[in-house]
């Protein structure tokens, strides 16, 4: 098993940027494929993007070039870089755990409680 917990998030204005981080505890974070999603009210949990095992990425289309994924494996963390921040990024941010990963949230077994994001125009 593995626990996750994200810090990060708070209120920013449009054009800003925040740095979301996920710490992962238990098992070897190394093994893990990361996720991160996110949920604005009334809608679905959508994916933001995703880092494999070899680092590869995978982002949205609504956040590609202005998000930036990354991990460090020496530190248990995952990382989601937002820049250019819109109001429609506003969501609660949520990172997740799988031994594949994917582009669908019941793909992943492990969840964070999620930090909130708030951008202002």
């Amino acid at each position: 098993q593995v626990q996750l917990v994200e810090s990060g998030g708070g209120l920013v204005q449009a054009g800003g940027s925040l740095r979301l981080s996920c710490a992962a505890s238990g098992r070897t974070f190394s093994s893990y494929a990361m996720g991160w999603f996110r949920q604005a009210p009334g809608k679905e949990r959508a994916f933001v993007g995703a880092i494999s095992r070899s680092e590869r990425l995978f982002y949205a289309n609504s956040v590609k070039g202005r998000f930036t994924i990354s991990r460090d494996n020496a530190k248990n963390t995952v990382y989601l870089q937002m820049n250019s921040l819109k109001p429609e990024d506003t969501a609660v941010y949520y990172c997740a755990a799988d031994d594949l990963g994917g582009y669908d949230p019941n793909e992943y077994d492990y969840w964070g409680q999620g930090t909130q994001v708030t951008v202002s125009s």
